[in-house]
């Protein structure tokens, strides 16, 4: 048997812990893992209960942003092709030039720079960075919000579990969080600009009429549940627990954090005038209220053509937003329970084509992860400034940064789940980066 690490040795440049998964093969002990129970899980990814963060917010920003003209600026190198680059609060970091509100906050997260994956279509690039895993066949794997949600007790407000979802996406398009084999409970909220009300949350009916229709409900659910399978009370069928939730949520007062009109006008205009700026303060609310996971989306960073020009756009909108989102959650001392991820599907190529745009660029973009106890204000990994290299030198697998966010909720991501077909899979197949910790 190898001699484990002895981890007084490790220094600041591993970046890697080992797991709990691989220290059980090292001892032959992996077969046992299943015999782990939830509360031992938990434990293992944190030993402090009272410091795991609470909440995740994912702002996706769905295109694939072009990391030259953000988060990882080569000013007055070729590859930049004009792009200008700012100063941050931390000394040597760089960020686009339209992104001072940002800057100003680089010391509260740490931004990945050599982030590769395998994938450079926008369908499979987004699947594989919501569920840290590639496309398989037959298989649908959950996104993190899921996995959050499956692994971790339920979330509660003043003692009572939460009536609104515990998962909710924001301005979605066309791939928001799904369960995946953790069924369809787990699956996002979805809604759109929070100008708007959460809509279908409001009676159409007299309250009379509407207690004759559920009555009349009831007598059909007792037929139809008959050899159907039932939820763990073993009274109602999975539907009804789903009508029963929906009911709830209509008539709670908890639905006030979808709300932003309520919000004072200087706050709201904080965050920009623009549809993700809104989602920005209404995922605020959601996360105050409780909610465990809320993505919000920015679409439009496909920048085949014109990229410096599109992208600028994206960047304006993003920059107020993101820089308000901070601020709110440290206002409000949620910052530490929340863990904020910047995502994209992929980066942008390192040489402009004919249409003065970037291609899709798998090989070296950058994610932004800050809150919930994570080690802010730095740059880990770089990408080669030629252009030349076709991967980073040191590079994080989108797989790793899913065990880091995992690893500091307490979940032990190296723990194996049944899928539908019998198929055990590890809940993440990364290893959490240590520079983070």
């Amino acid at each position: 048997m190898n001699t484990p690490p002895n981890f007084t040795d490790l220094t600041e440049s591993d970046r890697f812990y080992p797991t709990r998964r691989s220290l059980l093969r090292g001892a032959g002990l992996a077969g046992l893992g299943w015999l782990t129970p939830l509360s031992q899980r938990l434990a293992i990814g944190a030993e402090n209960k009272n410091s795991r963060p609470k909440s995740l917010i994912v702002l996706w920003l769905q295109g694939g942003a072009s990391q030259l003209e953000t988060f990882d600026p080569h000013p007055g190198k070729e590859i930049a092709h004009g792009s200008k680059a700012i100063d941050t609060v931390v000394k040597g970091m760089q960020f686009g030039e339209g992104l001072p509100q940002t800057a100003e906050l680089a010391k509260d997260f740490a931004v990945l720079r050599s982030v590769v994956s395998k994938e450079g279509d926008h369908a499979r690039g987004i699947y594989n960075l919501k569920t840290g895993f590639r496309p398989f066949p037959g298989l649908v794997h959950p996104s993190v919000g899921s996995i959050l949600c499956h692994e971790l007790p339920e979330p509660v407000t003043g003692g009572q579990p939460l009536d609104i979802p515990t998962h909710v996406s924001i301005l979605p398009a066309n791939f928001p969080g799904r369960g995946g084999y953790l069924g369809a409970q787990f699956d996002a909220f979805q809604v759109g600009d929070p100008v708007n009300p959460v809509p279908d949350v409001s009676s159409r009916v007299q309250d009379e009429r509407e207690e004759k229709r559920h009555r009349s409900l009831d007598v059909l659910e007792a037929s139809f549940s008959k050899g159907r399978l039932a939820d763990l009370e073993g009274e109602r069928t999975l539907h009804r627990t789903a009508i029963g939730n929906a009911q709830r949520m209509m008539s709670s007062e908890q639905l006030a954090a979808f709300n932003i009109k309520e919000r004072p006008k200087a706050e709201q205009e904080a965050y920009g005038d623009s549809r993700f700026g809104r989602g920005c303060l209404a995922a605020l609310g959601l996360v105050e209220a409780g909610v465990r996971c809320v993505e919000v989306t920015l679409n439009g960073w496909d920048t085949h053509a014109n990229n410096h020009e599109n992208t600028a756009k994206k960047v304006a909108e993003f920059d107020p937003a993101f820089a308000a989102l901070i601020c709110g959650l440290k206002e409000r001392g949620l910052y530490e329970d929340t863990i904020v991820m910047v995502g994209t599907e992929f980066g942008r190529t390192p040489k402009l084509n004919v249409a003065e745009g970037r291609d899709h660029w798998p090989h070296g973009f950058s994610i932004l992860l800050g809150g919930g106890g994570l080690k802010g204000g730095q740059a880990i990994g770089e990408t080669d400034p030629s252009g030349e290299k076709k991967e980073p030198a040191k590079p994080i697998r989108v797989e790793d940064v899913h065990a880091t966010i995992l690893h500091q909720f307490g979940v032990d991501y190296a723990y194996e789940l049944t899928t539908p077909i019998g198929r055990p899979l590890p809940i993440s197949g990364g290893q959490h980066v240590r520079a983070l910790l």
